[in-house]
């Protein structure tokens, strides 16, 4: 049986080392675990391994042994709130919403401020501000970085309202669609007014985040590609050894 415990014992210390583990060497592993096997077998059991969640695929003939979680963001009362008014008053306008105060599990410096940012199609953003300045009074549409220093930070709590990047990866939970940890630690590599608070904690954010999430290769170099931030993305996996 592949998926006993001395397998999966024999699996874990082979590799031990290994950050990721190619196809290849998985094949090897289990050509000299179970020689008798065809090839078309030894394909079949790759795969068991990855439903079991034995192993996670990371890119194209790459693949990790280490279990890690899939990222699951808190949705505040208030949050809810504000993605339920638009979803009612404007239920044709596509949009994702989160909370700056996730960034609180990765950084060493806690934040004491905060934003509620709500991304949506660009035509859509000022209906969008327009239905939220009757929510609060301290809502901004895309503020530059005179709004920012002038008048966001003197605020403990704001409603930001932006256009979304086309594309962008989200992820879907109670029916509010929120930006995945991909999409967020692309933006923070760019838009260096919104995450002002992240960028002397960037490194530290980022080794946090792989270490303890599961972070989808594929998905995070489209999205850099999509934001011309691949080599920036690239130099800062290979400065930090995110190789997982």
């Amino acid at each position: 049986m592949l998926l006993t415990t001395d397998f999966k014992n024999k699996l874990y210390a082979n590799f031990a080392d290994a950050s990721s583990v190619t196809s290849a060497e998985l094949y090897s592993f289990l050509k000299m675990e179970f020689p008798d096997l065809a090839e078309k077998t030894i394909s079949w059991k790759l795969n068991q391994l990855k439903a079991k969640g034995i192993i996670q695929h990371l890119s194209r003939g790459f693949y990790s042994l280490i279990k890690k979680r899939e990222y699951t963001p808190e949705l505040s009362a208030n949050l809810k709130k504000i993605s339920g008014k638009v979803k009612k008053d404007l239920p044709f306008v596509n949009m994702c919403i989160w909370d700056s105060r996730w960034f609180n599990e990765f950084m060493i410096n806690q934040m004491f401020r905060y934003y509620i940012v709500v991304e949506t199609e660009k035509d859509a953003t000022e209906s969008v501000f327009n239905l939220l300045t009757g929510f609060s009074k301290n809502v901004f549409l895309n503020p530059d970085a005179e709004i920012f220093s002038r008048y966001i930070i003197n605020h403990e709590e704001v409603i930001i309202v932006r256009p979304i990047i086309s594309e962008a990866p989200l992820l879907e939970f109670d029916t509010i669609k929120v930006p995945s940890l991909e999409k967020l630690l692309i933006d923070c590599l760019i838009e260096k007014d919104l995450f002002a608070a992240q960028q002397d904690e960037l490194d530290n954010i980022y080794k946090t985040i792989f270490q303890k999430y599961f972070i989808n290769r594929n998905k995070i170099r489209r999205y850099a590609r999509r934001r011309n931030q691949l080599t920036e993305l690239e130099s800062k996996i290979v400065k930090l050894n995110l190789n997982q």
